[in-house]
């Protein structure tokens, strides 16, 4: 199972969450601020975190080639797509909130 690409669901989701919590109970209650702070936390994970474990991943392959071709082992390949690039997780939080306002104003 591959994660990431363009846009980012998870962006999307929270974004869309904390900006229908926010048409409904104001953005200025705590409930909106607890979703908000949720959001960025989801999105920071998605992009910063999962990121990190991705480029591990390419370091990892990198060394099972040069191991593979030295016929010393061989090893599937990890997968290295894993979290989201910063553009990506900003698309997903802009289409989320995008179809949350749409919704909510329907």
């Amino acid at each position: 199972m591959m994660t990431g690409g363009m846009p980012s669901a998870h962006s999307a989701g929270v974004s869309a969450l904390a900006t229908s919590v926010g048409m409904f109970s104001g953005f200025d209650s705590i409930v909106f601020a607890i979703t908000a702070i949720f959001a960025l936390i989801i999105m920071f994970d998605a992009q910063g975190l999962r990121r990190s474990t991705g480029r591990q991943a390419e370091a990892l392959n990198k060394m099972m080639e040069d191991i593979y071709f030295k016929h010393e082992l061989k090893q599937e390949r990890l997968i290295e797509l894993i979290g989201h690039t910063p553009v990506e997780v900003f698309m997903g939080a802009l289409l989320g909130s995008v179809v949350a306002i749409f919704v909510v104003t329907l």
